[in-house]
């Protein structure tokens, strides 16, 4: 991924996933190690929670499609390694909390999706 194709953000918001839209991922463990790895990534880049709470409802049976987003994610934080959450010791910090909910966005089964930093 050294030479690859920077973007601008990680994932289309507005793409959605149906549960046999492509052909499935060939190697699931790559696929879920990998979601394991960007969750864990998450706690200092909250930018990429949306995209990797999406995929990481696909870890059972993950599909081409999913990978590719996965793969855009890596190319995303390609393009911005400066940003990020830095926790210093010993400083004063505020806790803000944000939240948001999707009421049936879901169009595979139409569960709502929720999240919050």
């Amino acid at each position: 991924m050294l030479g690859c194709k920077q973007v601008d953000i990680p994932m289309d918001p507005h793409q959605k996933f149906g549960i046999d839209d492509c052909s499935p991922h060939t190697d699931v463990h790559q696929y879920r190690s990998l979601i394991g790895k960007l969750i864990y990534l998450t706690v200092t880049r909250p930018d990429i929670s949306f995209a990797v709470g999406v995929l990481s409802q696909f870890i059972q049976a993950p599909q081409k499609a999913h990978w590719d987003v996965a793969i855009r994610i890596l190319r995303y934080l390609k393009s911005a390694p400066g940003k990020g959450l830095i926790y210093r010791p010993n400083r004063h910090m505020d806790l803000v909390a944000y939240s948001d909910a999707d009421w049936a966005g879901s169009t595979s089964d139409r569960r709502s999706t929720t999240g919050y930093c």
